[in-house]
């Protein structure tokens, strides 16, 4: 027996059903899961994801068994439709489609009409007694299968369909008469020959061979790979092809198309949502080649169908539980269901879409929680357009996907790569897009096109991506070639600022001043589900009052990492820092840390009151020294002259700190030991700015974090001077203040002893971003060159520098944590690198016990939602998912 690739669906049962995406992929599964719920949808069968995956491990060939199931299943989609594949007279016509594990909209190739030939046209023709119909339907597929199939410029057959319509003066397709198209067919056939170099196919099996092995190949083309590598997801999955029974919106005007979501994708407002172009394929809407009109006017034109798709878009929701996304055609009047899938949505929209599906009864908290994906909140993060700038607005078109970007005007997708490159910001003009913009799309600030609705792929893609869009603008003239648009007296060029407000549609010109969003309603709704759903805590890296605030405001629990060097920097006190550096001695050093004492005190008195009632992790000085020095002779003889100090003895002084390799060098917790008076000078800061605002009733929580231990006698050295100090000024300023000491775990050797190092230490912070360097062996600065490289070739699963390299830097902080707690129980365990708002590193951190994750401030509600979902898999058994 070979085994089953071929899964048959029609006459209201199918064999498969809507849990089995993996198998049948998503639109499979959709499809077998509606005819099974008894929606009409035209009969037909999908060929397997397994199917796919064997024919690349055959090299192109079909698995025993495959072809003779196709044929199998054909004859009973023919005996159910009365109709033959191939037949002159009765002619049975199929689509055939690609369908992933995941949605991937526009990514994958469809091919539309198949079975259509010289002969079987004749029989199109007289069973629909519709001529124009059936050479529009002919001129259809010969586009799609020379472009799709056959790999030929689609936009070759476009040109002749161009100088068709200016001949005839007819502005849109469907103005062209049966004798225009009759015509163009003749011409597209000379076209195809001469292009492909042999005749068009009028063997209707050969075309199915052929258009099925073109969306099994489309599974590694390019912008499929390039979604898949954005978007996180596998290549090993393999997509089903779904061969359907053609039923034709291009009828006349009682047939038409459409797509439609059961909520607003944009805003998640509980309406029907959608778009529909009478006498037009599913291809037109998609493309954006006409701009629709809004799914309501079939009320007025086939209330029936209407009606019909009313009824069924409640029940699949109901079904589903989830806001969906619908493709539907109707046939002179009667309704059919294309499509149905999980929608995309925007950040705002996904929010709205599970409370109010929590409200209505539909699903609860936990699965409203998990319905979110973390990454998806950095769009409600992100700035908006400020009220108070006055803004030259010159065009309107549709408010595709919410927010506002503002950058330099681009009008090809490559454009966009190479001026964000050189980093540009940019705004991609187009007047649609296609999939092959997806690289430019993603590099883009936003994007803005001249044709297309909310449904259009520059829309879908765009929501899904989180970039702001405006589309269907039609008073932009765009010229691709000669890089320019202009709109109502306005000329763009190419490097020319604009502004676009997806959330209203504007389009602005000049560079507009953006302001950061306020968390209102529904995020303070959700996030408060969120925190009664998760353990791990979430604190922030911020370094200023200012970056403390905003984290706070974003649900922050602490400070995970201020890092103290940052201060040094400033203006006022870097001159005293460089003095202290360059000091010959102990007593010069002391002179110049006086200086810098006061300034380190004003900058902790300012975070503590930021955070007051919260723990602030402070780490002592970390950087090699000659960071702070000047690095030209220019600089270093106006700082010789400042100090009255001979150049010549300064510049000795700069180029004995120099260092091979200053990430392995003389930084850290070295400096504290070789210089003890540095990390006095900060703890004595430190310890004065709590003891202070303790004295007028402000609550300070200070942990004291020593920098780059990999020896227990380094912690025990350090910790002992710290408490002293600590001491020292609590008994001076006659205050008790909770403070802790503890250590950054960003050595090997520092993870491997942490049983040693946790007699001193009373908790772990793990510097993720150097424990990865020095355990992978990879410098964070140089290997940005080679490193997307490794990620391309699947030599490492992802950058981990963002997402966590469990098997390797993982292992070492789990035997950290277990070593830590094995002589300090109550160990408290945190994470500070940047990984500690990354999801899947945020659900590692959960599942090995940490108390805590720190990341930057606008990463906090992502983690805060990382860390729920995490403790809802664990509930439900299952942490090796790490995001929705």
């Amino acid at each position: 027996m070979a085994k089953k690739y071929v899964y048959f669906l029609g006459g209201g049962k199918a064999e498969g059903n809507g849990q089995m995406k993996d198998l049948l992929g998503g639109k499979g599964a959709g499809l077998a899961e509606m005819t099974n719920l008894g929606v009409p949808v035209p009969p037909g069968f999908t060929i397997t994801t397994e199917a796919c995956i064997e024919y690349f491990k055959n090299n192109g060939k079909y698995p025993a068994g495959l072809w003779d199931q196709v044929l199998k299943n054909m004859k009973k989609v023919e005996k159910l439709m009365n109709l033959k594949f191939g037949d002159p007279k009765r002619p049975l016509l199929v689509s055939v489609r690609s369908g992933a594990k995941f949605s991937m909209p526009g990514m994958m190739d469809t091919v539309l009409n198949l079975g259509l030939t010289d002969e079987t046209l004749k029989g199109l023709i007289s069973m629909t007694n519709n001529e124009r119909f059936a050479y529009d339907a002919y001129r259809r597929f010969i586009t799609m299968f020379a472009s799709i199939v056959m790999g030929v410029d689609r936009m070759e057959f476009e040109d002749l369909l161009e100088k068709m319509k200016e001949k005839v003066g007819a502005k849109y397709d469907s103005d062209l008469s049966a004798e225009d198209l009759k015509e163009l067919v003749k011409q597209y056939k000379k076209l195809y020959k001469k292009l492909v170099k042999k005749p068009f196919p009028n063997d209707p099996y050969e075309q199915l061979k052929l258009a099925i092995n073109a969306v099994f190949n489309s599974w590694f083309g390019e912008r499929a790979k390039t979604y898949r590598k954005l978007h996180g997801i596998s290549d090993d999955l393999g997509t089903a092809v779904n061969v359907c029974t053609m039923v034709f919106g291009n009828m006349g005007d009682n047939s038409g198309t459409g797509v439609a979501f059961t909520r607003d994708p944009s805003t998640g407002e509980n309406r029907f949502y959608g778009e529909y172009l009478p006498n037009a394929q599913g291809e037109d809407v998609v493309a954006g080649i006409r701009t629709p009109l809004p799914v309501d006017a079939l009320k007025d034109s086939l209330p029936e169908a209407y009606n019909e798709l009313m009824k069924i878009y409640k029940k699949l929701e109901n079904h589903y539980r989830d806001m969906l996304d619908l493709e539907f055609t109707i046939q002179e009047g009667k309704l059919y269901m294309l499509q149905t899938r999980v929608g995309k949505r925007t950040a705002k929209a996904a929010l709205k879409i599970a409370i109010d599906m929590v409200k209505e009864g539909l699903i609860d908290k936990e699965t409203a929680i998990m319905r979110v994906d973390p990454e998806q909140l950095d769009q409600l993060l992100h700035p908006m357009i400020d009220p108070k700038a006055k803004l030259k607005k010159v065009a309107k078109g549709l408010p595709a996907s919410p927010g506002a970007a503002v950058g330099r005007a681009v009008f090809t997708a490559p454009e966009a790569e190479k001026w964000a490159e050189k980093g540009e910001k940019v705004i991609l003009v187009r007047l649609e897009t296609s999939p092959e913009d997806i690289g430019g799309m993603h590099a883009a600030q936003g994007i803005l096109t001249a044709r297309g609705g909310m449904t259009s792929h520059a829309a879908v893609v765009a929501r899904g991506m989180g970039k702001p869009c405006v589309a269907g603008c039609g008073d932009l003239k765009i010229n691709e070639k000669k890089k320019f648009f202009e709109v109502n007296g306005e000329k763009v060029k190419e490097g020319d600022w604009i502004t676009i407000d997806g959330s209203t549609g504007d389009v602005i010109i000049g560079k507009v001043k953006l302001v950061a969003p306020q968390m209102t309603g529904d995020f303070e709704v959700f996030m408060k589900w969120v925190d009664e759903a998760r353990t791990l805590g979430v604190r922030t890296n911020a370094d200023t009052p200012k970056d403390a605030k905003v984290a706070r405001n974003f649900g922050a629990e602490g400070i995970g990492l201020c890092r103290t060097e940052h201060m040094f920097f400033e203006e006022d006190r870097i001159k005293a820092v460089r003095e202290m550096i360059l000091s010959d001695d102990e007593e010069g050093r002391r002179k110049a840390l006086k200086k810098i004492l006061p300034m380190q005190k004003k900058d902790f008195k300012g975070i503590f009151k930021a955070m007051e009632g919260l723990p602030v992790t402070i780490r002592l000085l970390d950087p090699p020294l000659h960071e702070f020095l000047p690095h030209t002779d220019k600089e270093l003889k106006e700082l010789a002259k400042e100090m009255g100090v001979p150049f010549k003895k300064l510049k000795e002084r700069n180029e004995s700190l120099k260092e091979f390799n200053p990430m392995l060098g003389h930084r850290g917790c070295r400096l504290g030991i070789t210089y003890p008076e540095i990390y006095e000078m900060q703890v004595r800061a430190i310890m004065e700015a709590a003891c202070e605002l303790k004295k007028k009733k402000v609550d300070v929580k200070p942990e004291i974090m020593i920098p780059l231990v990999g020896h227990v006698r380094e912690i025990e050295t350090m910790a002992e001077l710290v408490r002293n100090t600590a001491e020292e000024v609590m008994k001076k300023k006659k205050v008790k203040v909770d403070y802790m000491v503890g250590t950054m775990i960003e050595l090997p050797r520092a993870a491997i002893t942490a049983d040693q190092i946790a007699k001193h230490a009373e908790f772990f912070s793990f510097g993720t971003n150097d424990l990865t360097q020095t355990t992978m062996g990879l410098s964070r600065d140089d290997s940005g060159k080679f490193l997307p490289f490794y990620v391309d070739k699947k030599i490492f699963p992802d950058d981990p520098f963002v997402t966590l390299d469990i098997e390797g830097v993982g292992e070492l902080v789990r035997i950290g944590i277990q070593k830590g707690r094995s002589t300090r129980e109550n160990l408290k365990v945190g994470i500070c690198g940047e990984h500690g708002g990354d999801p899947k590193s945020v659900t590692f951190c959960h599942s090995v016990g940490m108390n805590y994750v720190s990341c930057s401030p606008y990463r906090v509600p992502i983690a805060r939602l990382a860390a729920a979902q995490a403790a809802l898999r664990e509930k439900m058994g299952d942490l090796s998912k790490s995001t929705v």
